[in-house]
């Protein structure tokens, strides 16, 4: 057996893999992948955000679709005339959108400490809210004894407060199911003045499987720009994260 973080780094190969990793990466030709069998009904679906910086370069209850949430709205993009050839620290945080079958609406994520729960809706739980990209990134924990309860969940990522944009960091979204292949986004695109990211998009289909899509859609604004552009019509006003 192999540890979470084990099994994170690669350490888990296929029987018939000749060594390499067992793993697949989604990409814009091969966006989707059917999470099938036991691997979609059992134990917990493990997503983790992991990060580095590149140097800088010039140039809890459910919740109904009438609860307001957190949008950092009064947060801006950097201008390109205030970027140096230092290194930078980068705050990235993993969160997550979802619907569950009885139409209930809500968000997973660090701002507002909405971190979730595993034992009751909506059954995903944020394990806390990492800083400047250590080893373990962020993880988020999706409870798939209750798969039925889940319609979609919209994983996504955002730049808190004064940070640089996605163009300043390496960045991965690894999804690790109790078994078969973890699947792997990387979000290398250059979006310079983009504030978050919606990653990979899980529905449950309905027939035993979860559908696992790639997304990778990059948006200038934040939580709310997000939800319109996915329509689950929640309403949002401004959240802060407490001090560190």
């Amino acid at each position: 057996m192999v540890s979470v973080w084990g099994f994170l780094k690669g350490e888990r190969n296929s029987p018939d893999s000749g060594g390499s990793p067992f793993q697949i990466t989604l990409t814009k030709k091969q966006p989707q992948f059917a999470i099938t069998g036991a691997a979609a009904t059992t134990g917990y679906l493990y997503v983790n955000l992991h990060w580095s910086t590149r140097s800088a370069e010039s140039g809890g209850a459910v919740a109904g679709p009438l609860r307001r949430f957190f949008d950092p709205r009064i947060l801006r993009p950097l201008s390109p005339d205030n970027l140096t050839q230092s290194p930078v620290n980068v705050d990235l945080d993993l969160a997550c959108l979802y619907e569950l079958a009885d139409g209930s609406r809500g968000v997973v994520q660090p701002l507002g400490n909405l971190l979730g729960d595993l034992n009751k809706p909506p059954f995903i739980k944020l394990s806390g809210d990492d800083v400047y990209g250590a080893p373990s990134g962020e993880t988020m924990y999706v409870n798939l004894e209750k798969k039925d309860q889940f319609r979609r969940l919209l994983i996504f990522v955002y730049i808190y407060d004064d940070t640089p944009a996605f163009d300043r960091t390496h960045a991965t979204v690894t999804i690790v199911p109790q078994s078969g292949p973890r699947i792997e986004i990387k979000l290398d695109e250059r979006a310079p003045e983009a504030r978050s990211c919606a990653v990979v998009l899980i529905e449950n289909s309905g027939d035993g499987q979860l559908t696992v899509r790639r997304e990778v859609r990059y948006v200038h604004g934040f939580q709310s720009d997000l939800d319109r552009l996915y329509g689950f019509g929640m309403q949002w006003e401004r959240g802060f994260k407490n001090p560190r």
